[in-house]
Protein backbone atom coordinates (compact mmCIF):
# COMPACT_ATOMS: atom_id res chain seq x y z
CA UNK A 1 0.00 0.00 0.00
CA UNK A 2 1.30 3.37 -0.85
CA UNK A 3 1.77 5.63 2.16
CA UNK A 4 0.22 9.24 1.34
CA UNK A 5 2.09 12.29 1.57
CA UNK A 6 2.42 14.31 4.08
CA UNK A 7 3.69 17.43 2.90
CA UNK A 8 2.56 20.02 0.95
CA UNK A 9 4.17 19.38 -2.35
CA UNK A 10 3.47 23.55 -3.95
CA UNK A 11 5.55 24.60 -0.31
CA UNK A 12 8.31 22.10 -1.02
CA UNK A 13 8.50 23.29 -4.70
CA UNK A 14 8.37 26.95 -3.70
CA UNK A 15 11.15 26.31 -1.11
CA UNK A 16 13.35 24.14 -4.16
CA UNK A 17 12.44 27.44 -6.29
CA UNK A 18 14.31 30.04 -4.31
CA UNK A 19 16.90 27.95 -3.31
CA UNK A 20 17.83 27.28 -7.21
CA UNK A 21 17.41 31.17 -7.30
CA UNK A 22 19.49 31.86 -5.41
CA UNK A 23 22.34 29.23 -5.06
CA UNK A 24 22.08 28.26 -9.19
CA UNK A 25 21.29 24.48 -10.68
CA UNK A 26 24.77 22.94 -10.02
CA UNK A 27 26.22 24.34 -6.15
CA UNK A 28 22.70 23.58 -4.96
CA UNK A 29 22.98 20.27 -3.01
CA UNK A 30 20.90 17.40 -2.10
CA UNK A 31 21.17 18.55 1.31
CA UNK A 32 20.50 22.66 0.63
CA UNK A 33 17.15 21.00 -1.18
CA UNK A 34 16.31 19.27 2.22
CA UNK A 35 17.35 21.90 4.49
CA UNK A 36 15.33 24.41 2.73
CA UNK A 37 12.12 22.06 2.14
CA UNK A 38 12.35 20.35 5.35
CA UNK A 39 12.06 17.11 3.24
CA UNK A 40 14.17 13.95 3.93
CA UNK A 41 16.17 12.57 0.76
CA UNK A 42 13.52 9.51 0.35
CA UNK A 43 10.75 12.19 0.62
CA UNK A 44 12.74 14.45 -2.28
CA UNK A 45 13.53 11.33 -4.43
CA UNK A 46 10.30 9.35 -3.99
CA UNK A 47 8.23 12.79 -5.05
CA UNK A 48 10.53 14.10 -7.22
CA UNK A 49 12.60 11.26 -8.74
CA UNK A 50 16.17 13.21 -9.22
CA UNK A 51 17.36 16.69 -8.42
CA UNK A 52 16.91 18.03 -11.81
CA UNK A 53 13.25 16.73 -11.73
CA UNK A 54 12.89 18.92 -9.10
CA UNK A 55 14.27 22.02 -11.05
CA UNK A 56 12.45 21.40 -14.04
CA UNK A 57 9.34 21.17 -12.22
CA UNK A 58 10.64 24.43 -9.37
CA UNK A 59 11.58 26.08 -13.17
CA UNK A 60 8.57 26.01 -14.49
CA UNK A 61 6.71 26.83 -11.65
CA UNK A 62 8.69 30.05 -11.79
CA UNK A 63 8.19 30.49 -14.88
CA UNK A 64 4.54 29.79 -14.63
CA UNK A 65 4.22 32.66 -12.10
CA UNK A 66 6.53 35.34 -13.15
CA UNK A 67 5.26 35.25 -17.12
CA UNK A 68 1.46 35.17 -16.00
CA UNK A 69 1.65 38.14 -14.44
CA UNK A 70 3.68 39.81 -17.00
CA UNK A 71 1.40 38.64 -19.79
CA UNK A 72 -1.21 40.07 -17.55
CA UNK A 73 0.19 43.67 -17.73
CA UNK A 74 0.69 43.54 -21.30
CA UNK A 75 -2.45 41.98 -22.23
CA UNK A 76 -4.55 44.77 -20.20
CA UNK A 77 -6.14 46.82 -22.92
CA UNK A 78 -7.26 49.66 -20.57
CA UNK A 79 -4.06 51.10 -20.75
CA UNK A 80 -2.08 52.44 -23.91
CA UNK A 81 0.33 49.98 -25.23
CA UNK A 82 3.34 52.15 -23.91
CA UNK A 83 1.82 52.48 -20.40
CA UNK A 84 1.83 48.97 -20.30
CA UNK A 85 5.31 48.47 -21.51
CA UNK A 86 6.18 51.05 -18.82
CA UNK A 87 4.02 49.45 -15.68
CA UNK A 88 6.11 46.11 -17.12
CA UNK A 89 9.14 48.04 -16.25
CA UNK A 90 7.91 48.96 -12.94
CA UNK A 91 7.39 45.46 -11.63
CA UNK A 92 10.67 44.52 -12.95
CA UNK A 93 12.68 47.46 -10.92
CA UNK A 94 10.18 46.54 -7.62
CA UNK A 95 10.98 42.97 -7.42
CA UNK A 96 14.60 43.48 -8.08
CA UNK A 97 13.86 46.46 -5.66
CA UNK A 98 12.03 44.48 -3.02
CA UNK A 99 14.89 41.29 -3.30
CA UNK A 100 17.78 43.79 -2.48
CA UNK A 101 15.97 44.58 0.00
CA UNK A 102 15.05 41.08 1.48
CA UNK A 103 18.62 39.93 0.75
CA UNK A 104 20.41 43.08 2.35
CA UNK A 105 22.73 43.19 -1.04
CA UNK A 106 22.27 42.34 -4.40
CA UNK A 107 19.33 41.19 -6.08
CA UNK A 108 18.52 37.82 -7.01
CA UNK A 109 17.83 38.15 -10.94
CA UNK A 110 15.57 36.14 -12.91
CA UNK A 111 15.58 32.33 -12.37
CA UNK A 112 15.27 31.90 -16.04
CA UNK A 113 17.84 34.39 -17.28
CA UNK A 114 20.50 32.49 -14.40
CA UNK A 115 19.26 29.32 -15.93
CA UNK A 116 20.34 30.45 -19.73
CA UNK A 117 23.77 31.07 -18.91
CA UNK A 118 24.11 28.21 -16.82
CA UNK A 119 22.66 25.52 -18.42
CA UNK A 120 21.05 26.26 -21.55
CA UNK A 121 23.88 25.45 -23.70
CA UNK A 122 24.47 22.14 -22.61
CA UNK A 123 20.74 21.23 -20.96
CA UNK A 124 18.58 20.53 -23.97
CA UNK A 125 15.26 19.86 -21.46
CA UNK A 126 16.11 23.07 -19.51
CA UNK A 127 17.09 24.54 -22.78
CA UNK A 128 13.59 24.05 -23.99
CA UNK A 129 11.65 25.13 -21.40
CA UNK A 130 13.53 28.33 -21.45
CA UNK A 131 12.90 28.63 -25.26
CA UNK A 132 9.13 28.28 -25.02
CA UNK A 133 9.09 30.63 -22.45
CA UNK A 134 11.05 33.34 -24.13
CA UNK A 135 9.04 32.95 -27.72
CA UNK A 136 5.59 33.17 -25.25
CA UNK A 137 6.86 36.67 -23.92
CA UNK A 138 8.56 37.96 -27.21
CA UNK A 139 4.47 36.81 -28.62
CA UNK A 140 3.21 39.20 -26.06
CA UNK A 141 5.65 41.78 -26.85
CA UNK A 142 5.49 41.79 -30.54
CA UNK A 143 1.47 42.07 -30.11
CA UNK A 144 1.21 44.88 -27.70
CA UNK A 145 4.09 46.81 -29.89
CA UNK A 146 2.46 46.28 -32.79
CA UNK A 147 -0.72 47.67 -31.06
CA UNK A 148 1.00 50.66 -29.68
CA UNK A 149 2.70 51.13 -33.28
CA UNK A 150 -0.93 51.27 -34.60
CA UNK A 151 -2.51 53.71 -32.02
CA UNK A 152 0.99 55.82 -31.76
CA UNK A 153 2.00 55.35 -27.96
CA UNK A 154 5.03 53.70 -30.24
CA UNK A 155 6.33 55.81 -32.22
CA UNK A 156 9.43 53.64 -33.42
CA UNK A 157 8.94 52.54 -36.87
CA UNK A 158 11.14 49.37 -36.04
CA UNK A 159 9.85 45.79 -37.10
CA UNK A 160 7.98 44.97 -33.59
CA UNK A 161 9.07 41.29 -33.27
CA UNK A 162 12.95 43.30 -33.76
CA UNK A 163 11.37 45.82 -30.70
CA UNK A 164 10.53 43.22 -29.12
CA UNK A 165 13.45 41.31 -28.88
CA UNK A 166 15.27 44.25 -27.85
CA UNK A 167 12.74 45.07 -24.48
CA UNK A 168 13.23 41.51 -23.77
CA UNK A 169 16.86 42.17 -23.55
CA UNK A 170 16.67 44.91 -21.79
CA UNK A 171 14.66 43.34 -19.26
CA UNK A 172 17.19 40.39 -18.81
CA UNK A 173 19.94 42.93 -18.59
CA UNK A 174 18.25 44.61 -15.63
CA UNK A 175 18.30 41.87 -13.58
CA UNK A 176 21.79 41.17 -14.08
CA UNK A 177 22.28 44.43 -13.69
CA UNK A 178 20.85 43.76 -10.58
CA UNK A 179 23.01 40.95 -9.32
CA UNK A 180 25.90 43.01 -10.57
CA UNK A 181 24.67 45.36 -7.54
CA UNK A 182 22.65 48.11 -9.55
CA UNK A 183 20.29 50.19 -7.43
CA UNK A 184 17.01 51.47 -8.18
CA UNK A 185 17.89 54.82 -9.87
CA UNK A 186 19.82 52.61 -12.28
CA UNK A 187 17.57 50.08 -13.19
CA UNK A 188 14.89 53.00 -13.35
CA UNK A 189 17.08 54.80 -15.46
CA UNK A 190 17.49 51.75 -18.22
CA UNK A 191 13.64 51.60 -17.99
CA UNK A 192 13.26 54.67 -18.95
CA UNK A 193 15.98 55.01 -22.16
CA UNK A 194 14.26 51.85 -23.14
CA UNK A 195 11.01 53.44 -23.67
CA UNK A 196 12.49 56.88 -24.84
CA UNK A 197 13.82 54.41 -27.62
CA UNK A 198 10.33 53.46 -28.26
CA UNK A 199 8.15 56.32 -28.00
CA UNK A 200 10.71 59.42 -28.39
Amino acid sequence: MVRPRTFDEDAALDAAMHTFWKKGYEATSTQDLCDATGLGRSSIYNTFKSKHDLFERALSRYINAMTTAQLAVLEDTRHSAADRLRTLFAMVVDGETEAERRTGGRGLGCLTVNTTVELAARDPRAADILDRDTQRRLAALRAVLQEGQREGSITSRRDAGALARFVNAAIGGMRVSSQGGADRAALESIAEIVMDALTG
